[in-house]
């Protein structure tokens, strides 16, 4: 374990260097086996240096987490020494983080350059990339090759074969079965989801990188639309109410055909304690016709530091060896966390544990990114306003196109001369 370490703890002692051991908090997740795996690593990084890292445990919800550090950062407060944040917030939360530049400057190269380039606002690195993100479609590959189907590669292929292998598992005694499960509940999640229908569909990405509101158009309303349609037929009428862990809890207690989800699901998939054990894997996620793109949202999660921390130097040491090649190789085995250091992906122990992420790398190097670096600091509100018109067309309040051009007025007086 020393061995293992030595790297990325030399950077950390030179930061430190001989001065008294600092006790700092890190405001976490606690998605998947997020929390478990930071405990460990804390408990390493306590004993190499002898600092004092104390867990903040936030909810699952991104959309929550990012309104309660918004109200910590607002008050300048120094309980929090270092946030996981999400790809999203860096330029709505830059000017409360520390610039990680000149700390980084030994490592940078070593991730990927638009990874890096999203956490950068203005010239100054606000956060450090810990894992990357993209969603794949979950399939039960015993169920498709029980019933002589292929891996759906539309919307529409996924609806029918889902709605086949549903009905049929339920006439055989499988009453909880469902065709597929995703995240509409109304919040950050479903932005993410609804992007993907859209644009996978022609429809755009809802703000275009120069500025222009896009999202109200035909294509765009016809992809929500079939979504609407899902629900009640192959997607539980709660699907409305899900976020990425009760998607999880349907899908690894064998009571869905496909499923929508991040990386981390993966590994959790494959647990001892899950039904589906050893029965699926993973694919792209589908488009709306044959030769359409596929379209993943760009999530990941990062490290920033509290300008009004109080114990910044080890705050910084702790970012850069939680976001060491040793520590994420270890997340990458561990949790199914996609890794944000290229080499990574050319590791043996790391194909031979978790033989999809080498597949996962174009998935998530063709993301596509929501549109928070145009927006700015009003991407929030764009989210929140995007993701309430799916959620009322997909909970049959309005039409897409009635719901749509809503938002565009909506968006278009939030633009105000400029984002």
């Amino acid at each position: 374990m020393k061995k293992l370490l030595s790297a990325a703890m030399v950077a950390t002692m030179a930061l430190c260097g001989s001065a008294q051991a600092a006790e700092i908090s890190m405001a976490a997740n606690s998605t998947g086996k997020n929390l478990d795996f930071l405990r460990k690593m804390f408990g390493e990084f306590e004993k190499e240096t002898g600092n004092k890292v104390t867990l903040v445990t936030m909810p699952p919800s991104s959309t929550e987490q990012f309104a309660q550090y918004r109200l910590w950062l607002a008050a300048g407060n120094s309980d929090v020494d270092v946030y996981q944040t999400d790809v999203i917030w860096a330029p709505q939360l830059a000017d409360q983080f520390v610039d990680l530049k000149e700390a980084a400057s030994d490592v940078v190269d070593q991730f990927f350059p638009s990874i890096i380039a999203s956490q950068t606002v203005d010239g100054r690195l606000v956060a450090m990339p810990m894992f990357t993100d993209a969603p794949a479609l979950y399939y039960r590959k015993d169920l498709l090759e029980k019933y002589g189907k292929a891996v759906p590669k539309t919307w529409e292929e996924l609806a029918a074969t889902a709605k086949e292998i549903q009905d049929k598992e339920r006439t055989a005694g499988q009453k909880d079965m469902w065709g597929f499960v995703f995240q509409a509940n109304a919040y950050e999640g479903l932005t993410c989801d609804a992007l993907e229908w859209i644009k996978s569909s022609g429809g755009g990405q809802i703000v275009e990188p120069d500025g222009t509101i896009s999202v109200n158009n035909e294509k765009a309303a016809a992809a929500l639309e079939q979504a609407k349609s899902w629900i009640g037929t192959i997607s539980p009428p709660g699907v409305l109410s899900y976020q990425e862990e009760e998607s999880r809890g349907v899908w690894q207690t064998g009571n869905a055909v496909f499923m929508r989800n991040w990386p981390y699901a993966y590994s959790l998939g494959n647990g001892d304690d899950s039904a589906v054990k050893g029965k699926f894997d993973v694919a792209p996620l589908p488009v709306a016709a044959v030769g359409d793109k596929p379209s993943s949202t760009l999530g990941g999660w990062n490290l920033a530091v509290s300008k009004y921390s109080e114990e910044q130097e080890a705050a910084i040491a702790l970012v850069k060896f939680l976001t060491s090649a040793d520590v994420q190789k270890r997340r990458a085995i561990e949790n199914s966390n996609l890794p944000t250091l290229q080499a990574l992906y050319d590791d043996p122990d790391i194909a031979a544990a978790q033989p999809f992420m080498p597949r996962w790398k174009p998935i998530f190097q063709d993301a596509v990114p929501r549109p928070s670096a145009v927006t700015k600091v009003k991407y929030n509100e764009v989210s929140s306003r995007f993701w309430s018109a799916v959620h009322n067309t997909l909970s049959g309040s309005g039409s897409a196109a009635e719901n749509l051009e809503l938002l565009e007025a909506e968006l278009t007086e939030l633009k105000g001369s400029s984002w």
